[in-house]
C-alpha cells in the first residue's frame, strides 16, 4: 500500500461535505430555535445534542458493520451512497419548516442519515494510507473538512443575510457533489487483511476497558474531555456572540470562521509536526494552547475582545452596520484556538486506529466517535445548565472548557501507544 496525496485530497471531499452540513447546522439552527420557535436555552442545548445522540447509537456499530461488509463497490461506499442523498434532502427542507414538529422531523432525518455514513467515510483514510503517513493524511482530510466549515460559516453568513434558507440549500448541493467525487475517484482495496475474529464494536470496547495496558482507554477518555470543552463552546458560540459580545449572528459566524481558517491552514503542518515530533506530544501542546486561549477569552473584557487590530476583508467582522471588515482581538484568539485544535484533532484519530489491527480500523474509528459523540451530548447540555445557573451568562462556558482540557492533558500523559508504525 503506497501513500498517494492525490487520492487523499479526493477522499477529503467526503469530509468536506460532512463539515459543510454540520457547520451550517451548528451555526444557524440554534438561532432558528431561539428566534423562530422561542425555545429556552436549556432546550436549545438539549436539541443541539440530538445529532450526537443519533451518532452515539449509529456510528460505532456502523463502523464495525463496514469492517465486515463485502460488496462489489467496497465495504465503505454503500453507506455513503445511501446516507448522503437522504441527508441532503432533509437538510434542504429545514429552513422551510414553519412549525416545530416538521422542523424536528427534518432535523431527525438529517441526524440519522449523516450518522449512517460518517464513520465509513472517515475509515477510508486509514484503509488506503500506511500507518507512518496517517497523521499527514489526516491533516489533508481535516484541511478539506476545515475548508468545508469555512464555506459553511463564511459563505453561509453572507447567504443567510440574503435569505436564511440559502445556506442550507448550498449545503445540500455541496454534500451531493462531494460524495459523487469520492465514489467516482476513490477505489477501495479489493483484498482485506483477515482478523482472528469478526470485528465487533462492543467486544472491542470491553477489551479496551479490561486491558491491563491502559493507553487505548486513556486516549479515548482524553478525546471525551477535550471534545467536552470544544463542542460545548461551538454549540453556543452564535448565541454567545449575540448575547455576550452583542454582535450579530452573521458576525458570530465570521468569528467562528476565523478559527476554521487557521484550522485549515494549520492542518497540514499539524500532521507533519505529529509525524516528526510524535502524536502524543503534539496533541498535548494543542490542549495547552486551547485551554489558555479559552481562559483568556473568559477574563478579557468585551470592549477589549472587540478592539480593532487591523482590516481583514471577507472573514473579518463589522463593528457597525455596513462597516469595514476588521480583525479584532477576539478573532486573533479564535485563530490561536484554531491552531491548537488542529494539533489535537489531526493526530488523535491516527493514534486510535494505530492501536488495533487493520481488519478492525472501522471498529476503532467507531470507538473514536463513540467517545467524541458521548462528549458532544454531555457538553451542550451541561453548559446549557451552566449558562442558566449563572444568570444567562454565556461567558461562563469559556471558563468551564479549560477545566475539561486540563483533565484531557493529564490523561494523555499516560498514553504509551498509538505512534506511527514504520513499514517493514
Amino acid at each position: 500500500m503506497k501513500f498517494n496525496y492525490g487520492k487523499i485530497f479526493l477522499l477529503g471531499f467526503g469530509f468536506f461535505g460532512v463539515s459543510v452540513i454540520w457547520g451550517i447546522y451548528n451555526t444557524f439552527v440554534p438561532v432558528f430555535l431561539s428566534e423562530k420557535f422561542q425555545l429556552d436555552v436549556r432546550w436549545i442545548g438539549f436539541f443541539m445534542t440530538l445529532d450526537n445522540i443519533a451518532a452515539l447509537f449509529i456510528q460505532p456499530p456502523v463502523g464495525a458493520w463496514s469492517d465486515r461488509l463485502r460488496t462489489p463497490i467496497g465495504r465503505r461506499m454503500p453507506f455513503l451512497l445511501i446516507g448522503a442523498p437522504v441527508g441532503a434532502i432533509a437538510f434542504g427542507i429545514i429552513p422551510l419548516a414553519g412549525i416545530l414538529p416538521l422542523f424536528v422531523a427534518c432535523t431527525s432525518t438529517l441526524l440519522l442519515s449523516m450518522a449512517f455514513w460518517r464513520t465509513p467515510v472517515v475509515a477510508l483514510m486509514p484503509d488506503i494510507t500506511p500507518s507512518q503517513y496517517r497523521s499527514q493524511a489526516n491533516g489533508i482530510i481535516n484541511f478539506m473538512g476545515g475548508l468545508g466549515f469555512i464555506v459553511a460559516t463564511l459563505v453561509g453568513a453572507a447567504l443567510y443575510e440574503k435569505n436564511p434558507a440559502f445556506p442550507f440549500w448550498m449545503g445540500s448541493a455541496l454534500v451531493l457533489i462531494a460524495v459523487a467525487l469520492v465514489f467516482l475517484f476513490i477505489k477501495e482495496p479489493k483484498e482485506y487483511e483477515p482478523s482472528a475474529e469478526e470485528p465487533n464494536m462492543w467486544k472491542s470496547l470491553r477489551e479496551v476497558l479490561t486491558s491491563s495496558e491502559k493507553s487505548s482507554l486513556r486516549i479515548l477518555l482524553a478525546i471525551f474531555f477535550w471534545f467536552l470543552g470544544y463542542t460545548a463552546v461551538e454549540a453556543f458560540f452564535t448565541l454567545y456572540a449575540i448575547n455576550y459580545l452583542k454582535i450579530t449572528e452573521a458576525n458570530g459566524a465570521r468569528l467562528l470562521s476565523e478559527l476554521s481558517l487557521i484550522f485549515v491552514l494549520f492542518a497540514l503542518p499539524a500532521g507533519f509536526i505529529g509525524g516528526r515530533f510524535g502524536r502524543r506530544r503534539t496533541i498535548s501542546v494543542g490542549i495547552i494552547i486551547m485551554g489558555l486561549v479559552l481562559l483568556a477569552i473568559y477574563f478579557i473584557p468585551v470592549n477589549v475582545l472587540l478592539q480593532k487590530i487591523a482590516p481583514l476583508p471577507i472573514v473579518g467582522i463589522s463593528l457597525v452596520d455596513n462597516g469595514p471588515k476588521l480583525l479584532v482581538v477576539m478573532g486573533l484568539l479564535m485563530m490561536l484556538a484554531g491552531a491548537g485544535w488542529s494539533l489535537i484533532n489531526i493526530n488523535s484519530l491516527p493514534m486510535v486506529v494505530d492501536m488495533t489491527e487493520p481488519a478492525k480500523i472501522g471498529t476503532f474509528t467507531g470507538l473514536y466517535y463513540l467517545f467524541s459523540t458521548l462528549s458532544a451530548i454531555v457538553g451542550p447540555n451541561s453548559n446549557g445548565w451552566i449558562i442558566k445557573l449563572t444568570g444567562d451568562n454565556y461567558n461562563s462556558i469559556m471558563l468551564a472548557a479549560p477545566v475539561f482540557m486540563v483533565v484531557a492533558l493529564l490523561l494523555m500523559a499516560g498514553v504509551r501507544r498509538g505512534e506511527a508504525k514504520m513499514a517493514v
